[in-house]
C-alpha cells in the first residue's frame, strides 16, 4: 500500500511546490512509483512539470467537486516512475462547492483509497492555507511533511498549522502523523540560519529531516522549463539534496 504525503505549510514561499516537484522526482529516480497530486489552485507542480494547465481536460477539481476518480485525472510525465494528477484555476472555487457535500472533509481519502496500491508514495501538494483542500489533503494523509524557511519568520503559523494538524488527527483521521520538518532555502554561512535551525529543532525535536535544501538560483529556474531540478541540473547542489531527501525517505 502506497504511503500518502501531505506537503503543507499556510505560509507562502517556504519550497513547498518545489519540495513536491522535486521530491517527487527524487523518488521516481529510486525507483519508486510515485503518483503527485495537485490541490494547489495556482497549480504550480503542474506546470512545474511541463503541464500547460490550458490543456488539462480532468483535474483535482473535478476529483474533488464532480466525481471524477483520480485514474481519470492521471497524466503519465516523462519522468521516471512519476505520475501526476494536475491542479488548474478552476480549482480555486471548489472549497465553496464542496460545502453542501456529505462527508465533505473525506473526499480526497475515498478518491486515494482506489489507488494507493498502485504507488509506493502519493504526494498531495497542498495550498498555502488551512482551509477545505487542506482538512482534504490532511485527512487522506498518512503522514506531514512541512517545508520550513530557513529565516526570521519561520516559526510564524508553524503552531496554527500543528493545531490544525492535532485537529484532524482527533476528528477525522486517527493515524496522522508528522513525517517531518524540512529546511529550505538554507544559507550556511548567515548566523540567522544556524539560529533558526536551532529554533526549529527545539520546536520539533527528533523530527527535522537530516537533509537541507540550500538556496540555489537554479531551483528557482527549473519550473520555467517544465522540468524537476533532477532533469534541468543534475549536478546542481538543489537536485543533489532532493535526491538526498529521498533517500532519507526511503531509508526511514
Amino acid at each position: 500500500m502506497g504511503k500518502t504525503i501531505s506537503i503543507v505549510n499556510q505560509k507562502g514561499g517556504v519550497g513547498k511546490t518545489t519540495t513536491a516537484v522535486n521530491l517527487a522526482a527524487g523518488l521516481g529516480r529510486k525507483g519508486k512509483r510515485v503518483l503527485l497530486v495537485d490541490v494547489d489552485p495556482q497549480g504550480n507542480s503542474t506546470s512545474g512539470y511541463g503541464v500547460n494547465k490550458r490543456d488539462v481536460a480532468l483535474s483535482s477539481y473535478h476529483v474533488l467537486t464532480r466525481g471524477a476518480s483520480l485514474g481519470e485525472a492521471t497524466l503519465k510525465t516523462e519522468f521516471e516512475g512519476v505520475r501526476l494528477v494536475p491542479a488548474t484555476m478552476d480549482l480555486a472555487g471548489a472549497e465553496i462547492e464542496m460545502i453542501d457535500l456529505p462527508h465533505r472533509e473525506g473526499v480526497l481519502r475515498a478518491a486515494v483509497s482506489k489507488v494507493r496500491g498502485d504507488y509506493d508514495y502519493i504526494l498531495l501538494d497542498c495550498p498555502p492555507s488551512l482551509g477545505l483542500i487542506t482538512l482534504n489533503a490532511l485527512t487522506a494523509s498518512d503522514t506531514v511533511l512541512v517545508p520550513v524557511q530557513c529565516e526570521y519568520y519561520a516559526l510564524e503559523g508553524l503552531s496554527q498549522l500543528m493545531a490544525t494538524v492535532r485537529l484532524i488527527k482527533q476528528k477525522y483521521n486517527p493515524g496522522l502523523d508528522l513525517e517531518g520538518v524540512l529546511l529550505t532555502m538554507f544559507d550556511g554561512r548567515l548566523n540567522l540560519t544556524q539560529q533558526v535551525v536551532e529554533e526549529i529543532k527545539r520546536y520539533f525535536p527528533r523530527k527535522v529531516f537530516a537533509t537541507v535544501i540550500p538556496r540555489t538560483v537554479r531551483l528557482s529556474e527549473a519550473p520555467s522549463f517544465g522540468k524537476p531540478i533532477q532533469y534541468f541540473d543534475k549536478s546542481n547542489k538543489g537536485a543533489l539534496a532532493y535526491d538526498a531527501l529521498a533517500a532519507e525517505m526511503v531509508k526511514q
